[in-house]
C-alpha cells in the first residue's frame, strides 16, 4: 500500500512540473499582456466635416420699424403702421469644416476629457412678412392710397465654436463619448421693413406708385452665444491615429432663437 501511495505522489509531482514546462496558452490561460488597452491619454489634434441643418425662430416683428419710418407721413393714416408683420420660422441646411483640439485624462478604461471644436460654414435662414390693402375713402391729401408693406428678417452664421466637457468609456480601440458645454459664433443679423404706396383720385385708379420707403436694422460679425451638447466616438487606428464620428446639438438664444444640428466625420492624432 506505502509503494502504491509513493508512485503517486511521484507521478503527481512529475506531471506538475512538466505542466509547469508548457506554454501559457497550453496551460488554459493567455498571457495578461496579449490585448493590451489603448492609451488615451494625452493631448489631441484633428480636422473635421460636417453636414447639418438649422432652424430659426425669428422673435416679435418689426412693427416698430415700420411705424418710425411711416411716422408723420400721409401713408400713416391707411393703418398700415398696425400691420402684424409677425416674422416666424424658417429651416435650412448647409455643410462646413474645421478643426478639434482637446486633452484626455484615463482611468482604466474611464476618460474624461475637455476638447475645443471649430466648424466654418454657412448655417442660417431668411423670412418675410407682408400685407397691402386699398383705402376707401380720401385721405388729408384728398387721394385714394393703395399701399403694403414687406418685412424680412436673416442670420447667417458663418463661423461656430463649441468648448466641451467629455466622458467616455473605452471598449479596447473603440471609444464611445457624451459631451456638453458652451457655444460662441460669428453671426451677421439683419432686418428690413419696406413700404410701397400709390395713390389717386378716383377710388379704382389708376394708381401713381411713390418711392418706396424703407428702413434697415442691421448688425455685422456679432458675437452671439449659446450651449452644445452631443454624442460620438473615436476609433483608433493605428499608433496615435484615430477616426471619428459624432452628433452635435447647438442652440443660439440672441435676437434670434437658432437651433444647429451637424453629424461629422473627422480624423484625428493623439500624441
Amino acid at each position: 500500500m506505502r509503494r502504491v501511495l509513493l508512485a503517486a505522489v511521484m507521478l503527481g509531482v512529475a506531471a506538475h512540473a512538466q505542466a509547469a514546462d508548457m506554454p501559457d496558452f497550453l496551460r488554459g490561460s493567455l498571457p495578461a499582456d496579449s490585448a493590451p488597452a489603448v492609451n488615451w491619454r494625452g493631448f489631441y489634434v484633428g480636422g473635421q466635416f460636417g453636414y447639418g441643418s438649422s432652424d430659426e425662430h425669428f422673435n416679435g416683428s418689426t412693427t416698430n420699424m415700420l411705424n418710425a419710418l411711416i411716422s408723420n407721413l400721409v401713408v400713416a393714416e391707411t393703418g398700415i403702421g398696425q400691420s402684424n408683420l409677425q416674422l416666424g420660422g424658417v429651416s435650412g441646411r448647409s455643410s462646413g469644416y474645421g478643426a478639434f483640439a482637446g486633452y484626455n485624462w484615463q482611468w482604466d478604461d474611464v476618460v474624461f476629457g475637455v476638447e475645443g471644436s471649430y466648424l466654418h460654414g454657412n448655417f442660417g435662414g431668411m423670412t418675410t412678412a407682408s400685407e397691402g390693402f386699398s383705402t376707401t375713402v380720401p385721405l388729408s391729401d384728398h387721394l385714394f392710397h393703395s399701399v403694403s408693406a414687406t418685412s424680412a428678417a436673416q442670420i447667417n452664421i458663418t463661423d461656430m465654436a463649441t468648448f466641451r466637457g467629455r466622458a467616455a468609456y473605452s471598449f479596447g480601440c473603440f471609444l464611445p463619448y457624451a459631451f456638453g458645454g458652451f457655444a460662441l459664433a460669428n453671426a451677421n443679423i439683419s432686418r428690413s421693413v419696406t413700404v410701397q404706396d400709390a395713390a389717386s383720385a378716383n377710388i379704382l385708379g389708376p394708381f401713381t406708385s411713390f418711392a418706396p420707403l424703407s428702413a434697415d436694422d442691421a448688425l455685422h460679425n456679432h458675437l452671439i452665444y449659446g450651449y452644445t451638447a452631443g454624442l460620438g466616438i473615436d476609433i483608433n487606428l493605428i499608433g496615435g491615429l484615430f477616426m471619428r464620428a459624432e452628433w452635435e446639438y447647438v442652440r443660439f438664444t440672441a435676437q434670434v432663437d437658432t437651433s444647429i444640428n451637424t453629424v461629422r466625420a473627422g480624423l484625428g492624432y493623439k500624441f
